[in-house]
């Protein structure tokens, strides 16, 4: 794999990254001011207004009104909506358009009223898209009913047990114990998992991600502007980006028990950021169902295929892991608005700047990975500090 785009190595920094004041239950917001509520946070967050931002990029709401209630006049605007990874092409994307000089400082923005569903579209398979073509007419609709099959591949060729199925959410509340913003902190065990009502065999309910509101926005810029910035907190550095996407159907992924989207994404990636597996120290994986981690630990190459299950079981993901991951307790235990790949970066930004509530030791890297649909597209970023330059 060359190193596409290896000139942009360390060339763009996030300099601004917050969440929306509230995460949870807001029913006094819409997404549009879910938004604008965390936009004004990651603004203030490096001591910039509106007025130094001359590019835009969201999901969900479009880039234009964002602009608009923020009264930003953009010469840049990203709409990329590829469900929950948009917001890691948005950062590509943004490391492209800044680096030609396109624009300076570009703003991020996510929001989503998942749980009170305030200003929100409601959500329904076109009857024209694949999904409505394809799918619905067979029953299966949404992440619950077409996610299973791939698990139930995935352990009949790989020997997966339950158990080992039901450690994935049970080491992610231990994560979640550690964060005051986590909305699940009570500890779990594999048996309560077991206890949770099935939805879809083998999938039970602790198995799935929470449904809340809230979101979360990013300010990057030039690593040179980011310098002669007076910031309250150190730049987090763009080392590598990646993205791909494959069928938006299930029936027609290359494979049910591997991602190829993710596989190509984080090649690209890592390879953009001269980083080696080794030297990550960090990882945040797209939880929107607890297989999902699974595959992307092998799909991005930290473990050989089949080996993923057992690389949990060990505690390797664990608090005091070899590979500490999804630390903010992850969809399934901290918050998912719907297009959670926003919370990923915001968790690895706070790891590589020191601050994260269960702060691991010595981050100088860490990778994030976001997943679109089931499967349907992914994005990685490697985000690096000062050091890794």
């Amino acid at each position: 794999m060359s190193a596409r785009g290896a000139g942009l190595r360390g060339a763009i920094a996030i300099v601004g990254a917050a969440e929306s004041t509230d995460l949870g239950k807001i029913p006094d917001k819409s997404a549009l001011e879910l938004h604008v509520d965390a936009a004004l946070n990651a603004l203030a967050d490096c001591g910039l207004t509106p007025a130094d931002v001359d590019g835009v990029a969201s999901a969900g709401e479009l880039p234009n009104d964002v602009a608009d209630y923020l009264g930003i006049v953009p010469e840049y605007l990203d709409g990329t909506n590829v469900g929950g990874s948009s917001y890691m092409l948005h950062v590509r994307h943004a490391m492209a358009a800044i680096s030609a000089g396109l624009c300076e400082t570009v703003l991020v923005t996510h929001g989503e009223s998942g749980r009170s569903r305030i200003g929100m579209t409601p959500w329904a398979p076109a009857p024209q898209s694949f999904m409505g073509q394809l799918e619905v007419p067979h029953g299966p609709v949404g992440a619950p009913s077409l996610f299973p099959m791939g698990v139930r591949r995935y352990m009949a060729e790989y020997g997966m047990t339950r158990e080992q199925l039901a450690l994935v959410p049970v080491v992610q509340r231990q994560w979640a114990a550690m964060n005051p913003r986590a909305k699940l902190r009570d500890p779990i065990t594999v048996e309560d998992v077991f206890a949770s009502p099935v939805i879809a065999d083998p999938v039970h309910l602790l198995h799935c991600c929470l449904v809340t509101d809230g979101g979360g926005a990013l300010v990057l810029t030039s690593a040179e502007r980011a310098r002669s910035l007076d910031l309250p907190q150190p730049p987090v550095y763009v080392l590598g980006a990646g993205e791909s996407s494959e069928s938006s159907v299930v029936s027609g992924l290359e494979s049910l028990t591997s991602s190829r989207a993710i596989r190509i994404g984080g090649e690209r990636a890592l390879a953009q950021s001269g980083v080696a597996h080794a030297d990550v120290d960090h990882l945040m994986i797209y939880d929107a169902f607890a297989h999902v981690p699974v595959y992307g630990l092998e799909d991005l190459g930290f473990v050989g295929r089949g080996e993923a299950p057992a690389f949990i079981e060990d505690g390797h993901t664990a608090p005091g892991g070899s590979l500490p991951m999804n630390t903010n307790g992850g969809g399934l235990s901290y918050t998912h608005t719907g297009m959670y790949g926003m919370f990923a970066i915001q968790e690895s930004v706070r790891q590589v700047r020191g601050t994260a509530p269960a702060q691991v030791d010595g981050v100088d890297v860490s990778v994030c990975t976001g997943v679109g649909g089931m499967f349907m597209s992914s994005g990685t970023l490697v985000l690096g500090s000062a050091a890794t330059l």
